[in-house]
């Protein structure tokens, strides 16, 4: 049974996360407010944590700040009144997994929570993936290249290891977009090529060979041979 620590100040909010992943079979914990769900959260205990945007005396993204600088890689799905595209992706830039904006259906919250999991569980067969002399540990969240350790943001580690799995596949901006941020492809967007950017620069030094390419009208690749 899957554990899931709801972090959300309304009750009544609250109460429908709740009775609704209850439905489902989860083993589900509350807190009421900032300080109680980063203490919960910290116990790297639970396989998923719902976190309201607003909350009182921390903030979602002030947590989920400070868990991804822990380590600690629970799955997060932010939940948030906050519909702009600017607050979704500064919550998925700080490490949220998914952005669910508020008000919203609870069946289809549950359903973004199953997905989460579900990609949990399959990233959890493999730990560790090399492709050439890069190496990507899901463990010690920790990837490095001829030996030294890459200083990777919480997305760019995200980006590097969808990109890892599906080695040698040309990614489009659209894949990228919806496997790594979670949700659909805004074309107006540069996100993906800034994202794509910052990960290349710490990746492909001067001193290696490039790993990372781009494949012109199509999108990206990571492959040793290209």
């Amino acid at each position: 049974m899957a554990k899931i620590l709801v972090i959300e100040d309304d009750k009544i909010t609250a109460q429908e996360i709740v009775t609704e992943l209850g439905q489902h079979g989860f083993e589900v914990e509350w807190a009421g407010n900032g300080h109680e769900g980063l203490e919960r959260a910290l116990s790297g205990q639970h396989d998923l944590i719902t976190l309201d945007r607003m909350l009182p005396f921390m903030d979602g993204l002030a947590i989920v700040t400070a868990l991804r600088e822990r380590h600690i890689d629970t799955p997060v799905l932010m939940i948030s009144a906050l519909s702009d595209v600017d607050e979704r992706v500064d919550g998925l830039r700080a490490g949220g997994d998914d952005y669910l904006v508020k008000p919203f259906a609870s069946e289809e919250m549950a359903a973004r929570v199953e997905v989460l999991l579900r990609r949990r569980n399959l990233a959890g067969r493999q730990i560790v993936f090399r492709v050439a002399d890069l190496e990507l540990d899901l463990v010690a969240r920790q990837a490095s290249r001829a030996g030294r350790v890459l200083d990777l943001l919480p997305t760019e580690f995200r980006l590097l290891e969808y990109m890892m799995r599906n080695c040698g596949q040309v990614l489009t901006r659209t894949m990228l977009f919806e496997s790594v941020w979670g949700y659909h492809f805004d074309p107006g967007t540069n996100i993906i090529d800034v994202h794509i950017g910052r990960l290349r620069r710490k990746v492909d030094t001067q001193d290696l060979p490039q790993i990372i390419h781009t494949v012109r009208g199509s999108g990206y690749t990571l492959s040793e041979h290209f």
